[in-house]
């Protein structure tokens, strides 16, 4: 589940919403006739080389390839690893279309591979040799940030911070952030993740959305949003995900330190304990787990944090129930989208502060363990913290009213 930072005016937010996963991408072909194998093995020789040369930062040899579009882009970024697999290919006459999946991992950061979908267009000499003319993201695929120009690098003490079109003081301003978030989610969740985040600072909102494949509206006013997949694991069982907490920077510069620094904590929670959640985990935990851990430092009050949810709450409409992952939507009612961020981090509060810290981190690890929605956060409860759902609901309710009213 991805996390989001939200901008409410000047309050101070940490919000996070949805998952956006880079994996399972649409690779959509193009037209024109089916080549031979022979065709297919050629290019993905040629591609072979292109990668090759961008893992040996080699520009002559990547030039030899095709297109230096895009080398200024990708040459500045630490990778360990990049390499494209040919799909389809298809041809018509000395031009040709192929469809790849390009996989890379960034050195000392992802412990799986990155895999996107990339259309290829190629064409090929009077000797018979393709080169590649162009290269961009497949069809309902996000951009890649080096698809948005040249790529800056900022290497953080716990993180590493890569900005299009941004001044390398701005990405250093987010590399502190994010080194002072590492620390403090390592002091809540524990140690048993990476320790390290990898922050993506397009130029502009647009460029968000191009990252994340969405249209620039669906993020208006989300300051971040972390991807990566739920609950990934590398084969031997190692948590796999290759996260990425990706800004928003217009959205970012209207809040103030103290949200800043909550924003950044908030999303890098989401990367700590990713490899627990999963599709048994709902939005009000995973997102109201990490709020409290963005806002635990901060000595922000429940009446400062949640001014929709204390609104309710005064005018005598507590929620009936916890809030659903609908809640957690883009209805068109920032109200509605308030209060569900609000009444997950305060049921995770009340946990902290009713069972302890050591409590609410297993609950919320045991939820994920039951892998499936049904019965995973009632038999969490109970084996956990000792009462039903219905106990639970009841007590949070109660607890809205003594914090809020």
């Amino acid at each position: 589940m991805a996390g989001r930072g939200r901008v409410r005016g000047s309050r101070v937010p940490g919000r996070g919403v949805l998952l956006v996963s880079l994996a399972g991408l649409v690779l959509v072909g193009c037209g024109g006739r089916p080549t031979a194998d022979t065709a297919t093995a050629e290019v993905q020789r040629v591609l072979d080389r292109r990668a090759a040369a961008v893992l040996r930062h080699d520009a002559r040899a990547y030039a030899t390839t095709g297109t230096r579009a895009g080398w200024a882009g990708v040459e500045a970024v630490p990778l360990a690893a990049w390499s494209y697999e040919v799909k389809a290919v298809r041809r018509d006459g000395d031009s040709a279309t192929a469809d790849a999946e390009l996989s890379y991992r960034i050195q000392g950061y992802d412990r799986a591979p990155v895999t996107v979908g990339r259309t290829l267009r190629l064409t090929r000499d009077a000797a018979g040799r393709w080169a590649v003319a162009s290269e961009k993201p497949a069809k309902k695929a996000g951009e890649q940030l080096w698809d948005q120009g040249v790529v800056t690098v900022v290497r953080g003490e716990h993180s590493l911070v890569l900005g299009a079109g941004q001044p390398v003081a701005r990405l250093r301003s987010f590399a502190r952030l994010a080194d002072d978030a590492v620390p403090a989610v390592s002091a809540a969740w524990g140690t048993d993740w990476a320790g390290r985040v990898v922050v993506l600072v397009p130029k502009s909102l647009d460029g968000m959305a191009g990252l994340l494949g969405s249209p620039a509206s669906s993020y208006r006013g989300i300051a971040a949003v972390t991807t990566g997949e739920t609950g990934g694991r590398a084969g031997g069982g190692d948590p796999a995900p290759a996260d990425r907490v990706v800004v928003n920077p217009e959205a970012y510069a209207m809040l103030g330190s103290v949200g800043r620094q909550v924003v950044l904590t908030h999303e890098t929670t989401h990367v700590a304990t990713r490899a627990h959640t999963d599709a048994a985990t709902p939005l009000w935990l995973s997102e109201g787990y990490a709020d409290w851990v963005g806002y635990r430092d901060t000595g922000r009050t429940p009446r400062q944090v949640a001014p929709e949810l204390r609104s309710a709450v005064t005018g005598d409409r507590v929620p009936a129930g916890l809030p659903t992952d609908a809640d957690f939507g883009f209805s068109g009612d920032p109200a509605r989208l308030a209060r569900a961020y609000e009444g997950g981090w305060l049921a995770c509060r009340m946990i902290a502060e009713r069972w302890g810290e050591v409590k609410l981190d297993a609950f919320y690890r045991a939820v994920g363990a039951h892998q499936e929605r049904a019965g995973a956060v009632e038999g969490a409860l109970k084996g956990v913290l000792g009462l039903s759902l219905e106990r639970f609901t009841a007590n949070w309710r109660a607890y809205l009213r003594s914090q809020l009213g």
